[in-house]
């Protein structure tokens, strides 16, 4: 988005569940996932992500240490550590060796917290998705339109939000069923259309386009580089 970095989180070393890297593109962040520490690197090289989360399932094993010493060494990136208690010693030595942790198990509720503190204080997400006069603070979770605060539903939000973080994608009914609704949900895909229509009838006017649809395909929120 204009103004902001790309807010993408990595996932370095792949859950036992989809649940965080999911959650995580729920609460609108672009989020990738790394099978092991090789992947990882070679993701944040292409890819040069603003936060790295470091995903540990058991102690702070050596091949994890090093992973952290090159991310932070290398490329100066943040790091958020979810490790277990047994690895709170290590970074109990080494204050420096992350920006951030969580004690494993953890919500992705909080982790999401923990990335949006970090990337506001380093200036990197305000919080704020603006575009025109549709502004979105994701902190508070209000929507307005020309200084005007609207009202949605939980989902009509999400599916807002997602949308709006990821400008210029396109995702398909299924796709936005499974980032949105959740990988539980056994609706039909027509749900979206119906959705779409909502936040369409509260958030635009004969001036202002915010939602396109692609033929055949589904939806995505218009870039910033496209005119009405």
């Amino acid at each position: 988005m204009p103004g902001q970095k790309n807010r993408l989180c990595l996932v370095a070393v792949r859950e036992q569940s989809p649940e965080l890297p999911a959650g995580l593109v729920r609460s609108g962040f672009i989020c990738t996932e790394a099978a092991d520490e090789d992947e990882a690197l070679k993701q944040i090289a292409e890819q040069a992500p603003d936060l790295v989360v470091v995903a540990v399932n058991g102690r702070l094993e050596p091949g994890k240490r090093e992973l952290i010493r090159t991310i932070k060494g290398g490329k100066s990136l943040l790091v958020v550590a979810l490790v277990g208690q047994d690895s709170l010693p290590y970074l109990a030595g080494d204050l420096k060796a992350v920006d951030d942790f969580a004690i494993r198990p953890c919500g992705v509720d909080e982790v999401a917290l923990r990335i949006r503190r970090l990337l506001q204080r380093e200036g990197g997400d305000s919080g704020l998705i603006k575009r025109d006069n549709l502004v979105i603070d994701t902190v508070r979770c209000e929507v307005s339109v020309s200084g005007r605060v609207v009202e949605f539903t939980f989902r009509e939000y999400e599916l807002l939000r997602f949308l709006a973080a990821n400008e210029g994608r396109v995702f398909t009914r299924d796709t936005l069923l499974d980032r949105v609704w959740g990988y539980d949900y056994y609706g039909g895909d027509r749900t979206v259309d119906v959705h779409i229509r909502r936040l369409r009838s509260k958030i635009e006017d004969a001036g202002h386009t915010f939602i396109e649809t692609v033929r055949n395909i589904g939806y995505r929120f218009r870039s910033s580089d496209r005119r009405f």
